[in-house]
């Protein structure tokens, strides 16, 4: 039988180091990663081998902190298992610990895992009656920086699902946009291309932006708005010279929403005046779009309130993949979204009163109304001891004191512009 040793983790021992943890874990989840656990043993923290000649059966690695340390990793290699090397390994890897200072020494495992009944038979309690929480941040620090420096965020979960009414919109974009994008595997076998840039087009207030931050939120894809206005403001060499600057900084990031509101300030129709700036900046966009369609895992979301206004090469599918209409809620629209407002007194509204007097009331709109009349009676319940809920009269004096942001010209227009630009 050969006789193994014990001696301290050398830098020399990595590979096999990685190879013992990957035949130790099979296929249990562990708490510690593998690149956490080899980064520690390489730092100078306490780091134990077992070795058979040069060859490793076996380590043990901990992190002290203060008083405390936690086993990082209790691990033998293949047909080393019951020969006591793992109670030895923790013997040596506390005698390092002690030396430290540290008093109390933890581990979390998962039932049954390599290293479970080394750590009883050295003495160490199970401790019952605990779950183990855990939160994984997916982003890096330096990307995290790069977002925080762009004005970018990680949009918590949940925005796709709480999306209310507007559901033509939502079905388009999602059998477009997010079935491609969500199932690749199956969107390659049948030669789906997942799309890579497209473009939301309807009046002002109509969800374009609130869809845009939907769909980073379900990708889990950060999501980083860019305004014309806000470039030009900040651009020392120029527009041209700031959105390409901001191009090459978002280069930086494997996954990415892209969303490029109020984009026929910086693409609109050109004039035919080649030395214009505005036919530099659009020209500079329309060269940056092909690159960025190149990765995979980004989608550019451009938003125009004036699909008309945008210059006709802008808008070829050899740049956007769709072109799709955002518009007024309809009917059935307007009920899921008053719903989602007033519904814990739902039962004292008349809902069909309320659809039918805010017709061209955008979601922003009906929102206003909703917290409009929910107001009213709370200021009632304050001032007058009236503590009835907020009934159909409340929200219908809001409707009526509030100025809709559509017209119906506007409405007009944009029927007219689904005819004559919508590419789904």
């Amino acid at each position: 039988m050969p006789t193994w040793w014990l001696r301290d983790f050398h830098d020399d021992d990595l590979d096999q180091a990685i190879q013992i943890w990957d035949q130790s874990r099979q296929g249990e989840d562990s708490v510690f990663s593998v690149a956490e656990v080899m980064a520690a043993a390489r730092a100078g923290q306490p780091a134990v081998v077992a070795a058979v000649e040069d060859q490793l059966v076996g380590m043990a690695v901990a992190q002290a902190e203060g008083e405390r340390a936690w086993v990082l990793l209790v691990a033998l290699a293949a047909g080393w298992h019951g020969r006591g090397i793992g109670s030895s390994l923790l013997a040596a890897l506390e005698g390092r610990l002690r030396s430290l200072g540290v008093r109390r020494i933890c581990t979390v495992l998962p039932e049954g895992a390599t290293g479970s009944e080394a750590l009883k038979n050295s003495g160490y309690e199970c401790r019952r009656g605990f779950t183990y929480f855990e939160k994984v941040e997916r982003l890096g620090a330096t990307v995290a920086n790069l977002l925080d420096q762009l004005g970018g965020v990680l949009l918590p979960p949940g925005r796709w699902e709480a999306v209310a009414g507007m559901q033509r919109e939502k079905e388009v974009i999602e059998r477009r946009i997010l079935l491609p994008l969500t199932h690749r595997e199956l969107a390659d076998r049948y030669a789906v291309q997942p799309p890579k840039a497209v473009i939301l087009f309807g009046p002002p207030g109509t969800g374009k932006t609130s869809f845009a931050k939907a769909v980073a939120s379900r990708l889990a894809w950060p999501f980083v708005e860019l305004f014309p206005s806000r470039l030009a403001a900040s651009a020392s060499g120029g527009l041209a010279a700031s959105l390409r600057e901001v191009f090459a900084d978002l280069a930086e990031l494997d996954d990415l929403v892209l969303f490029l509101d109020e984009v026929e300030e910086i693409a609109g129709v050109r004039s035919g005046v080649a030395r214009t700036p505005a036919h530099g900046v659009t020209n500079e966009l329309l060269k940056l779009i092909p690159a960025f369609r190149e990765h995979d895992n980004r989608l550019l979301v451009c938003a125009t309130n004036s699909v008309r206004s945008l210059d006709s090469a802008f808008l070829r599918p050899g740049r956007f993949d769709y072109v799709i209409p955002v518009g007024p809620p309809d009917a059935p629209a307007r009920r899921a979204i008053w719903s989602r407002y007033v519904g814990p007194v739902q039962a004292e509204v008349d809902l069909e009163r309320l659809i039918q007097s805010s017709e061209l009331f955008t979601p922003a709109d009906i929102e206003f109304a909703a917290r409009k009349g929910a107001h009213a009676a709370f200021e009632r319940a304050v001032f007058q001891n009236d503590r009835r809920p907020p009934v159909t009269d409340d929200y219908l004096a809001a409707i009526n004191e509030t100025r809709p942001t559509l017209t119906p010209d506007m409405v007009r227009d944009f029927e007219q512009d689904i005819a004559l630009y919508s590419r789904l």
